[in-house]
């Protein structure tokens, strides 16, 4: 099978100077974060709310836990769904299938009338995620074959459509919620990424055949490919159908709990053949112990910044002042405050962290991670306040989770980006597509500690959650601390690679 595709022509500039394909895959983008966001902005509100009002009525510690199991997968599959693309069927292919699952995922959990029916419907909407999410970026990249700062440039307006999606999305579905029932945002989260499968369909052309390929190694066999494929289909499904069927109880907490030790069990198997069964020398083994710091630093961090869609949403929904005049604002609303503040302060960081090196001032890696989990817990340390607040009797101001919101985005921009670039240094070029992988079960694993952290949370005894806020703020501080101290040890670990 080929492995080759085709550019945009020299003089294909259409939008704001950048290929017209770059139109198709913002737009496409834009609406599938709209769907992804409004969804999840709703997603443990939901759960929690009683039957009477449209909910299903679950305890707190089973909605988070849903929604940390939801959150982590939709990370895990990225692996399988990039290779699917690269391997058989093409980005293209990848991510309109991908848009139409979301699609009819999220009008599965529309009309849902039992809690199956619901889980069924999350994942169909993980899987269209992971064929989707990685894949359309890499539709991005070969719009650019030159690469360069051109490359660059078109990612940051690509970069741009995500947060658009991520600010729209929970405004208008927790609005629907809010004035016309929970389902109703789910169908607008279903329309929305219809309306982008619709404008990638008509527009794909300006794609000029980027993507439409898959990218077979020399002497790989597409027959085997799909075997594979099938054999973990059929595996998979089968799994899924065992706790549907009744054959195996199994609790939401449960999974949960299991997901934890899973991860960190395929991560440290990883680790453990990288530095005794990969062949790599003293300086190689070095960077992969940097790596293993990062990793959990990182699912450190994205244990606490995921608070956001779980136990800080519903501290939005029962212990904040909503009120401007006689509008009430929707609690999903606040799920919108991080893109506002990624697009509003990211090239204030980029530029800070430009201006800094120019006078070799710029903090090493770790340093940064430090410091994204010092913003982290420096949030959770305004929730303390917040939560005391509460615990008096009274509904805390918004400003509170505003600024909560602010900090903990100061954090993502000086760990996320960072992250992402410093494995693509750290390891050999032959382990890096595997090392990402490695970067997506970080990701996961604090999406499932984060939802394990939000169970905890007991809305009957709100005198105990500022002692729990605080617990995280020390979580977070402590780990910035070690981090830091580590941080010459770290640094000299990298062998210069900066």
């Amino acid at each position: 099978m080929s492995t080759t595709t085709s550019a945009p022509p020299p003089g294909d500039t259409g939008f704001f100077g950048h290929p017209r394909g770059l139109a198709t895959l913002f737009f496409t983008e834009m609406w599938e974060r709209f769907t992804y966001y409004g969804m999840r902005a709703l997603l443990v509100l939901f759960l929690v709310d009683a039957v009477t009002n449209g909910g299903f009525g679950f305890d707190d510690k089973t909605a988070t836990a849903i929604y940390g199991l939801f959150t982590a997968a939709v990370y895990l599959v990225a692996l399988p769904g990039g290779w699917i693309a690269d391997r058989l069927i093409g980005a293209q292919k990848a991510v309109l299938y991908g848009g139409l699952l979301i699609a009819l995922g999220n009008f599965t959990l529309w009309v849902s009338a039992t809690p199956a029916m619901f889980y069924l419907g999350l994942m169909v909407i993980i899987v269209g995620v992971g064929l989707l999410k990685p894949n359309i970026s890499a539709i991005v990249a070969e719009l650019y074959p030159e690469g360069g700062g051109r490359r660059d440039a078109g990612f940051t307006i690509f970069y741009m459509g995500i947060n658009v999606g991520a600010f729209l999305g929970p405004l208008i579905t927790a609005w629907l919620a809010l004035q016309y029932g929970w389902r109703s945002g789910f169908l607008a989260a279903g329309v929305g990424m219809l309306l982008g499968v619709a404008q990638f369909i008509m527009t794909r052309n300006h794609l000029h055949g980027a993507g439409s390929v898959p990218h077979n190694a020399p002497g790989s066999d597409p027959a085997s490919a799909w075997k594979w494929l099938w054999l973990g289909t059929a595996i998979t499904i089968a799994i899924i159908a065992l706790p549907f069927l009744g054959i195996v109880q199994v609790s939401p907490v449960q999974l949960q709990n299991a997901g934890v030790y899973v991860i960190v069990g395929m991560a440290a198997l990883y680790f453990i053949y990288l530095l005794f069964f990969a062949g790599l020398d003293a300086v190689e083994r070095r960077r992969v112990l940097v790596l293993i710091v990062l990793f959990f630093a990182c699912a450190l961090f994205w244990a606490g910044f995921e608070q956001a869609g779980s136990s800080l949403n519903l501290f939005a929904e029962r212990n904040t002042d909503r009120m401007i005049g006689s509008f009430e604002v929707p609690a999903g609303w606040f799920q919108s405050l991080n893109a506002i503040f990624i697009v509003t302060f990211a090239p204030v960081f980029s530029a800070l962290w430009v201006w800094l090196a120019k006078r070799n001032m710029d903090p090493s890696t770790p340093v940064k991670f430090a410091l994204g989990l010092i913003g982290m817990a420096a949030g959770f340390l305004v929730m303390v306040a917040a939560a005391k607040i509460v615990a008096g009797g009274a509904q805390a101001a918004a400003y509170w989770l505003v600024l909560t919101y602010l900090l903990h985005t100061y954090g993502e921009l000086c760990l996320s980006p960072v992250g992402l670039s410093s494995v693509t240094k750290l390891v050999p070029q032959r382990f890096v597509g595997q090392s990402m992988g490695v970067w997506f079960l970080a990701v996961s694993l604090g999406n499932l500690v984060a939802g394990a952290i939000a169970g905890e949370f007991d809305s009957e005894n709100v005198a105990a959650m500022p002692g729990q806020y605080m617990n995280i703020f020390w979580f977070g501080a402590i780990s910035a601390v070690v981090l830091f101290l580590l941080s010459p040890i770290v640094k000299k670990w990298m062998g210069g690679v900066k």
